[in-house]
Parts: C-alpha cells; structure tokens; sequence
C-alpha cells in the first residue's frame, strides 16, 4: 500500500510538474510576442565551423570563401537509404535560382562510409546527381565539428557564418526554401 501511495504521489508531482513548465513557456512565447519585436529573421546561434574540403573533382570550397551568402549544408552518406531517396530533390534544389548555396557533404571511412575512392566512383556513375556538390569530409573531421549524429542531418548557415538551424532527418525542399527564408 505504501509503494502504490509513493507512486501516486510521484506521477502528481511529476503532471504538475509538466503543466507548469507549458504554461510558463506559454507566457514566455506570449511575452516575446508581445515585445514589439519583429521575429522574421534568425541569425542566432554559434559560428558555423568553417569547412576548408575538397569537391569530387579536386577543388578546394570553404565556407570562409562563401562569406556574404546563406548556405544550406546536408550531410549524408551512401549506405543510407533516406539519404539516396532524397538525393533527386537535393539534385532540383541545387539546380534552383535560391538565395542561397547548396552544399552536401559526405565523410568517406566515417561511420561506415565507403573509402573516398570508393564513393567518388559510385557517384560519379550516378548520372542523374549532376547539379549536386558533393564535398568530401575525409574520416569525419568536420562531421565530428558539426556534431553530426545521424544520416542525413541539415545545417541552416546565415549570410554571417551562423549555424541558425539544425535538423536531423529528411527536409524536402519546401521545408529548406521555407527555413532559409526565416535567416539572413
């Protein structure tokens, strides 16, 4: 009896707990809100890490060089099934006239990835991907600096090198357009 009356008191405190951390960030989203202040553009957050990598074909792109422009980063990999079914709607969005750049990135014998030779191969014959740039993050280097966890998985830069967003899992390019619009 007294287990079964402990546990009762713990899921009150617990639900009470719950309903009122919502309501404060109700009146913490209702307060901003109220501020005045316009909320169309995001631009916090930390310093993107900037990439100093290598394309497919041997040339050297760092985000320094990109400075000035809004970047979309997609980190991806060959072994993974989400990862290829997105690559056709990587492919029209890189394609696409956006106010900004995309990128995707990919860390050859990181987390199970193919060797950099190995890959290259397999995607240069992948004739439909033409529009994609495709860097290369030999052994996870700069994955590991994105804190990449999973495949595939989103970085949103703004125009001054700030990591604005990140989102694990697919984006379809809706969602991208969308969520570069919300940053400078």
């Amino acid at each position: 009896m007294k287990i079964r009356a402990k546990w009762i008191s713990l899921m009150v405190i617990l639900s009470t707990m719950v309903v009122i951390s919502a309501c404060g960030n109700s009146i913490a989203n209702k307060s901003s809100q109220d501020s005045g202040a316009e909320q169309t553009a995001t631009n916090q957050g930390k310093a993107a890490p900037m990439f100093d990598l290598l394309d497919l074909n041997g040339n050297e792109v760092a985000l320094a060089d990109l400075a000035g422009d809004k970047v979309y980063v997609k980190y991806w990999a060959s072994w993974c099934s989400i990862c290829l079914a997105g690559l056709d709607e990587l492919n029209t969005l890189s394609a696409q006239d956006n106010d900004f750049k995309v990128i995707s990135i990919v860390s050859p014998n990181f987390k199970g990835e193919q060797s950099t030779e190995d890959f290259s191969k397999w995607f240069k014959k992948q004739t439909t991907y033409q529009d994609i740039t495709v860097l290369i993050d030999e052994d996870g280097t700069w994955a590991k600096k994105f804190g990449v966890r999973g495949y595939p998985t989103s970085y949103y830069i703004g125009s001054e090198g700030v990591l604005a967003k990140t989102a694990p899992g697919h984006n379809s390019n809706d969602q991208i357009i969308s969520a570069m619009k919300e940053i400078n």
